[in-house]
């Protein structure tokens, strides 16, 4: 036994350093899915994962400091926390950089944003996603969401856990 554990200890440390990209929960399907983010403090990593459970985890996930090779998917979602009106510049530069490959495969976008403690409304929709998001990629005309910010879950509760993927449902964000 002790055996075994050394030996699988030591295959995972001789992996490549790829192997360890922030990468959730992918499952097999017949088009390839990506969800994309771009996190300060690990908010948009949990929305990016939630999605990609709400697609039955048929969406691999990731950092967009990993700097992931997205051209062997079909189809990505991104988006990212937001700061003083925008996604960090991590995401934003990488979103820029790779406009090419993107712009025929992005399927949504999200953005979770605090919004001083109320609730998110289109005007958040339009000045996050389409004015910002979507400017950058080029790309409109997509489903999008805007979650509210963890904060806002701590002092107005979970409620809109009980809705569905579409009605913005998120555990943590």
């Amino acid at each position: 036994m002790f055996f075994k554990t050394g030996l699988t200890g030591l295959i995972a440390l001789l992996m490549p350093k790829k192997a360890f990209s922030l990468e959730y929960y992918p499952r097999p399907a017949d088009k390839k899915w990506a969800v994309l983010y771009g996190t300060w403090c690990g908010t948009a990593r949990d929305a990016a994962v939630w999605i990609s459970e709400g697609m039955d985890g048929i969406a691999n996930v990731f950092d967009v400091r990993e700097n992931p090779d997205l051209s062997g998917y079909d189809h990505i979602i991104a988006g990212g926390a937001i700061r003083a009106g925008k996604t960090s510049q991590e995401l934003q530069d990488f979103l820029a950089k790779n406009k090419d490959i993107l712009k025929s495969r992005i399927r949504g976008y999200f953005a979770v944003c605090g919004n001083m403690m109320k609730p998110v409304g289109p005007q958040q929709t339009t000045t996050l996603i389409d004015n910002h998001l979507a400017a950058i990629c080029g790309v409109t005309g997509v489903p999008s969401k805007v979650f509210p910010g963890q904060n806002y879950f701590r002092t107005h509760g979970t409620g809109c856990q009980e809705t569905d993927a579409a009605d913005g449902r998120h555990h943590g964000v």
